[in-house]
């Protein structure tokens, strides 16, 4: 059933090139989407309200756009273009596109200091920037070492489970929204958590490759009858709705195009961290063509939702643990996950039915599915990296920094806001200081200083030795 000469773990359902029956591949690309599309719309809804457009057409035309960019960004990941003119657009890997939360606070700063115009403008002029470090990839490659791409899938895990946490909980927003932790919430969370392990571990083929879809299924019938279901969204809904172009215009800010210049190469090293938690689940490392690929289409895609008034678009990383659970790597797969989201995005009635699923339902996936991607982040570093002390040090300093940043945000408060907005979160920080550690700290340090102290040896008498 499993395909392709790397594709050697025996938890894989579905190769990469495999192309299971449509009876098996529809069910199974609405699981792989299905469960990111609210946390993919919550994400945009957030952004939309920082920024103002909270109110009537505004945000109905954001969460079109989130749904129509996300999808066909992974349907260009999943069937890339250009590759035989040197420039490939995509990883020709399983990989959904979402909106990314690394561009949520610098957003709201930009468009509350410069307006939308400026905003959008910088999504826009900001992301090739991405598509640069794709296309000369080769040259940043010791940037990217496994030891860094483990790292940064280890944080993705970290920073990611106060959402699962919160989702399972039954309030996206955290405790202080009401029903936080109620008994129903915690109890259909765990109802999905269960019946997803259950299929999970004891079937094999489709039915585990369905499981979170089972879990996810199991919860929402069993929520409609609790009342958590409300279906006023979907009769409110348009059937058809198309994308505009530069709706909010065109105005360049250069303090706004260089505050997202940096972010776009956070959101670089992220990717680079989830194409190596998708190939791993394939038991390999990457291959610098997918790197390239997946890097240039974020560039490209994240322009692209500039242009029709939507957010910037990147990896979504909750799909790695999808991947890893259900042992489907099928691009067919996930390719029609892809034209599902493109079909909700043109059809704000389709996508209010997903976009309505409980959030405690939603809860007992991500805890599974972001509890994967911490533990591919820990297999990549287990799997590829020489854990001498030099490395020991780069992975412990870095993944304290990340998680303290993000337990205690206080500990940046007195810098400068830019400073704060940028290295916010404990990817950010958590990436940044791997970083610099990773390229300072020598694997051989050049001279001893105890022994020059001592007398023995100068620097020097130690680099001649070298020579």
């Amino acid at each position: 059933m499993a395909s392709g000469q790397n594709e050697e773990s025996s938890s894989i359902v579905y190769g990469l090139d495999d192309r299971p029956p449509l009876s098996e591949a529809i069910p199974m690309g609405v699981q792989h989407v299905m469960f990111m599309i609210v946390i993919n719309l919550s994400l945009a809804i957030v952004i939309a309200g920082g920024v103002g457009l909270t109110v009537g057409s505004g945000q109905a035309y954001i969460i079109q756009m989130a749904l129509l960019v996300a999808g066909v960004g992974t349907i260009v990941q999943c069937y890339p273009f250009g590759g035989k003119l040197g420039f490939p657009v995509g990883a020709k890997l399983p990989i959904v596109m979402g909106t990314s939360a690394s561009f949520i606070a610098p957003l709201i700063i930009i468009a509350d200091s410069f307006g939308l115009a400026a905003m959008f403008t910088a999504i826009i002029i900001a992301a090739p920037v991405e598509i640069l470090v794709g296309y000369h990839f080769d040259k940043f490659r010791k940037v990217f070492p496994p030891l860094l791409g483990g790292i940064v899938v280890t944080l993705i895990g970290l920073s990611l489970a106060p959402v699962a946490i919160d989702y399972f909980a039954g309030a996206a927003g955290g405790p202080g929204e009401p029903g936080y932790g109620s008994l129903t919430n915690l109890g259909l969370g765990t109802l999905v958590l269960i019946v997803s392990l259950f299929f999970n571990q004891f079937f094999d083929g489709a039915m585990r490759a369905a499981s979170i879809l089972a879990g996810l299924a199991v919860g929402y019938v069993v929520a409609i009858p609790l009342g958590m279901v409300d279906f006023t969204p979907v009769f409110e809904a348009g059937w058809v709705a198309l994308p505009s172009f530069m709706p909010h215009g065109f105005e360049i800010n250069i303090t706004a195009i260089l505050t997202l210049l940096f972010i776009y190469i956070i959101v670089a090293v992220e990717t680079v961290g989830d194409v190596n938690g998708i190939t791993q689940a394939a038991n390999r490392n990457p291959k610098d063509e997918e790197i390239k690929g997946g890097l240039i289409a974020d560039g490209v895609l994240s322009a692209f939702a500039g242009v029709v008034g939507m957010f910037p678009n990147t990896s979504f990383s909750g799909n790695v643990g999808m991947v890893s659970y259900t042992g489907v790597l099928s691009r067919f797969v996930v390719g029609i996950g892809g034209v599902i989201l493109v079909l909700m995005g043109l059809s704000p009635k389709v996508g209010a039915i997903f976009s309505i699923t409980p959030t405690p339902v939603l809860g007992g996936a991500t805890i599974i599915l972001f509890g994967m991607i911490l533990a591919l982040g820990i297999r990549i570093i287990v799997k590829n990296v020489d854990l001498d002390l030099r490395n020991m040090i780069v992975v412990g300093t870095s993944l304290l920094v990340g998680l303290g940043v993000e337990i205690r945000p206080e500990v940046i408060g007195q810098l400068p806001e830019d400073i704060q907005v940028i290295f916010g979160s404990a990817l950010a920080a958590g990436t940044a200081t791997a970083l610099v550690l990773n390229i300072t700290l020598p694997e051989e340090p050049p001279f001893n200083l105890s022994d020059i102290m001592s007398g023995q040896e100068t620097p020097a008498d130690t680099i001649e030795a070298d020579d």
